[in-house]
């Protein structure tokens, strides 16, 4: 029962959030103020996730490759694995990790130092005001800061690829083109976007309905990156079975 209440109320945050989307005062210096922190901030971070990724599948790919004579297809495996997969799951972890858990334990210690009690006594939606911003700027930045993981840990693929283990870079450069389309990144990017929603909404509910003091608060933060983390990978093998 305790799992469907949290389900519920869950949906019933994200319904408020869609219907205050529609309805004015639209606050865009504060969604503004949220995309800076969860897409600026959060860009090493993810270069570097990227990077590291792309080096690393590109070893183990060459290496499994090799075996039948078929290391020309490394630097496609690298493009399809980080668009459609490795880019958008990953990047979002990070961000879960880092703006999440922010998200978590900021709105939580508004609420267990009563300063969303306070929004109220002002006629201020705290809904509108605080879950809503940080919903939109997760969802319009994730795709954004998988671009950047996905170009950079193409880039990293190269690197090892053709700079270490020796592939012709005209191949590596050939075989991508060949076979990655713009329905892998368009998907990719797509799955980003639900991800960031997941990561933004649980780090919001986890903070509005925080308890018990700065110990609640830490409690929060850390059910709100577990619960994100897991919902994430769910759903991507759900929309894994969907779109490819």
């Amino acid at each position: 029962m305790g799992g469907l209440s949290e389900a519920g109320e869950i949906v019933l945050l994200l319904a408020q959030a869609a219907l205050w989307l529609l309805r004015p005062p639209w606050r865009m210096r504060l969604v503004l103020k949220q995309m800076e922190f969860v897409g600026n901030k959060s860009i090493n971070v993810v270069m570097l996730t990227g990077a590291f990724t792309g080096g690393v599948f590109a070893l183990q790919s060459y290496y499994g490759f090799s075996l039948f004579g078929a290391e020309s297809l490394v630097g496609s495996t690298v493009a399809l694995a980080l668009t459609r997969e490795l880019g958008p799951v990953l990047t979002s972890l990070m961000v879960t990790g880092r703006a999440g858990s922010a998200m978590a334990a900021e709105i939580g210690t508004m609420r267990v130092t009563e300063q969303i009690d306070a929004l109220y006594v002002m006629a201020v939606n705290p809904v509108q005001y605080l879950v809503l911003p940080r919903v939109l700027a997760a969802v319009i930045m994730l795709p954004a800061l998988t671009i950047v993981a996905n170009f950079i840990g193409i880039l990293g693929g190269y690197a090892v690829g053709v700079g270490m283990l020796g592939i012709n870079e005209g191949v590596f450069v050939a075989k991508i083109i060949e076979y990655v389309e713009f329905d892998d990144i368009g998907m990719g990017l797509v799955k980003s976007a639900i991800f960031g929603l997941i990561l933004s909404l649980i780090g919001c509910y986890k903070g509005f309905y925080t308890s018990g003091g700065a110990e609640g608060v830490g409690r929060a933060t850390t059910e709100a990156v577990v619960l994100a983390s897991v919902l994430i990978l769910a759903a991507d093998y759900a929309l894994t079975a969907i779109m490819f």
